[in-house]
């Protein structure tokens, strides 16, 4: 059997991680890492591989990162051939970026089957492009292994088959599970022993200029309580940058991080402050509380079992919770169920099969 791993950003090389060493112990199947280029560079792209050694990939399509569509059409155009030329029996897709999306598209297109890791989340919230790469993606794939047990029920409520869906739990919390030893000799230096983690990318929140001034103002006014540190993903950068936006001197920050001196910040945080969906699922693991500044979640697990709460983008409630927190009330929560770092076994066995 011969598959093709698709992937194009940070969380995808996560979660292809765990499922390509489960199924590097099958002699008869042969794997192959597909990368979009969708990030690029050292912090965005070259460290995750190295830290999670992942093979370098077999073919590196670097589609550009301008608009979602013409990056979308750019990542079908280059990997069209490539599919042609490779002839898997399976492609495996991850997540919910563009790289997701349009690898599926040219599989449907071209007949190959697509099993999708991560499927049947759902926000409900159509402005978001990761909503829609969602809702395409599953709509077109022939396996569907789902994190949640809500996945089920969304798939099943849009009209999939229920033979395609598995639940087979959450692969990101397999390679958390993996690194989190060696994540204690990647702290980075000088850290106080007392901190708050905060990151921004949405573009409904990093493409809003009056509301990231705000959101920055109060950042530098929690920081008199508690130090906070930001790791500024390259698309917040370039529009804090092209906004002219002055960075508060309250507010300690430093680039994107690698995985594992991410992930040792993550764990040592007195609170998380962010807009991802990974790092949602990530505290929920590690029982650190998290303040999602965002209106939806696609992953309401991470409320329901976990430490997780949505603040929206109201500075009031943010600032309410944050001291909440401080004080002493925190949420405590438990791991949803399969999230016991066997995920990507359960999702080996099931394309082997």
């Amino acid at each position: 059997m011969k598959l093709l791993h698709v992937v194009g950003a940070r969380p995808n090389f996560v979660k292809a991680s765990a499922v390509f060493r489960a199924l590097a112990s099958y002699p008869h199947i042969e794997q192959l890492l597909i990368h979009t280029g969708q990030h690029r560079g050292p912090d965005m792209s070259d460290v995750f591989f190295e830290q999670l050694a992942l093979p370098e990939p077999e073919i590196n399509l670097q589609a550009s990162s301008t608009s979602q569509a013409l990056q979308t059409a750019e990542i079908m155009q280059r990997f069209e051939p490539v599919l042609s030329d490779q002839r898997p029996d399976w492609v495996v897709v991850y997540g919910d970026v563009t790289s997701t999306m349009a690898a599926a598209l040219v599989c449907a297109k071209l007949g190959v089957r697509v099993a999708h890791v991560e499927a049947g989340l759902r926000s409900f919230d159509r402005t978001m492009p990761e909503e829609i790469n969602r809702v395409v993606t599953d709509q077109l794939s022939d396996l569907l292994f789902t994190p949640s047990e809500d996945g089920d029920r969304n798939l099943a409520r849009e009209g999939i088959d229920p033979k395609k869906i598995h639940f087979v739990g959450n692969v990101m919390i397999d390679t958390l599970v993996r690194m989190l030893p060696l994540a204690g000799d990647h702290m980075p230096a000088n850290v106080p022993k007392r901190y708050a983690v905060i990151t921004l990318h949405r573009p409904s929140n990093v493409d809003d200029t009056n509301w990231m001034k705000e959101m920055l103002a109060n950042l530098d006014e929690i920081s008199t309580e508690l130090p906070i540190i930001f790791p500024m993903h390259p698309r917040t950068c370039d529009r804090v940058r092209a906004a002219g936006i002055t960075l508060p001197k309250g507010v300690r920050f430093s680039q994107a991080l690698p995985y594992l001196d991410f992930l040792a910040l993550l764990q040592k945080a007195a609170v998380v402050i962010t807009d991802s969906g990974g790092i949602q699922e990530e505290t929920t693991f590690l029982n650190v509380p998290c303040l999602t500044v965002r209106e939806n979640t696609e992953r309401p697990v991470t409320v329901e079992y976990g430490t997780n709460q949505i603040v929206g983008r109201s500075f009031q409630r943010l600032r309410d919770e944050t001291l909440k927190i401080l004080a002493g009330n925190v949420k405590q929560g438990h791991c949803p169920p399969r999230w016991d770092g066997q995920s990507s076994k359960r999702i080996a066995a099931l394309l082997t099969r």
